[in-house]
């Protein structure tokens, strides 16, 4: 049995919306702070601050020179809260991470020494060029909020969000990372190249030996958990949440949906991806001002949450299909309400 709870009034809806239109007036200093750094980009830009205001992690996949790390360096600039970098490399250690026990000779004791996780903010820059025991280390803390040192286990701060950059597999000194650390990320979001007037815009912005203009701090990490706390009042109408459910359930199903594809997913989207979906599509609708999701807004942020969750079968790879051609087909083919 489900808990299907009232629908709101027009009026309640209405005074959401009122109060999502009063508590986002900072978008407008956000992005103008950040663009101050960053041509373009807007595409993810928009799914940074999705993953901030969800509370969901992002991986950003591209080539080298794409402004995945500038991005979120310039994020983590505009907000005023504790910012850490990780650089992932071959040698990288799990302590190196988390933080390890220190032996004190004068004192006999141990010491806690804590690593770079600790932070409101961590970007993780190319975390594919770590082996696996390294990515597993994330795992407690990307979603439990917490890691564990010895035999204590110690709380991350709040708000806590890990911002990733990779480079795709192909490229030489990588690892795919293990599927169960990817479902941990809210957001997979490919970056790819700019079009040509950007590309003009990076040129004479970017061409110059002196650093540009700082970026302002314009948010703090207290208004971020008061701004998750009205992500949370979005209203998500029954039906809008039959759609999700039926956009992860074709994963699995894919012959019920697009026949011609049956047998080209091999493992679905779990649960997990029909709840980031949801907290994503709310998200999402907070960033265009409105109190209520919309089935736009969940085919809007659908690829991001659901590519990196299904894994195509062997004959998709014969056939060249990738996972984007079969998140578009499910789009396409489920019925929309």
């Amino acid at each position: 049995m489900t808990d299907i709870l009232p629908m709101p009034s027009s009026e309640e809806i209405a005074a959401i919306t009122k109060k999502v239109e009063d508590s986002s007036q900072w978008l407008d200093s956000i992005y103008i702070e950040i663009q101050k750094r960053i041509v373009g980009q807007e595409y993810l830009i928009e799914r940074l601050l999705v993953g901030l205001l969800a509370n969901g992690h992002v991986l950003l996949e591209g080539l080298p020179g794409l402004a995945k790390t500038s991005t979120v360096n310039a994020l983590a600039d505009a907000i005023d809260c504790d910012f850490k970098r990780i650089q992932f490399t071959p040698d990288l250690l799990p302590a190196d991470i988390i933080g390890t026990l220190i032996y004190n000779p004068d004192t006999r004791e141990y010491s806690t020494h804590k690593g770079p996780l600790f932070a409101n903010m961590v970007l993780a820059d190319e975390i594919n060029r770590a082996p696996a025991k390294v990515q597993s280390a994330l795992l407690e803390g990307m979603q439990e909020r917490q890691v564990t040192i010895g035999d204590t286990i110690f709380k991350l701060p709040h708000p806590f969000l890990v911002l990733a950059t990779q480079n795709p597999i192909e490229q030489e000194g990588t690892y795919p990372l293990p599927e169960a650390q990817m479902d941990r990320f809210m957001l997979k979001v490919v970056v790819g190249y700019p079009d040509r007037d950007e590309e003009l815009g990076i040129l004479r912005r970017m061409s110059k030996t002196q650093p540009s203009h700082p970026i302002l701090p314009v948010l703090k990490p207290e208004t971020i958990l008061e701004l998750r706390e009205i992500v949370d009042e979005i209203y998500v109408d029954e039906q809008v949440e039959q759609y999700i459910v039926d956009l992860v359930l074709a994963t699995r199903n894919m012959q019920d949906v697009v026949p011609k594809m049956a047998g080209y997913i091999r493992v679905g989207a779990s649960p997990r991806a029909s709840i980031n979906l949801t907290l994503a599509s709310k998200a999402y609708a907070f960033l265009k001002r409105r109190g209520y999701v919309t089935p736009d807004d969940v085919k809007a942020i659908a690829m991001d949450v659901l590519r990196h969750r299904i894994i195509p079968s062997f004959e998709a790879a014969a056939d060249e299909v990738t996972r984007e051609d079969l998140v578009t087909a499910i789009l396409e083919n489920v019925l929309v309400p």
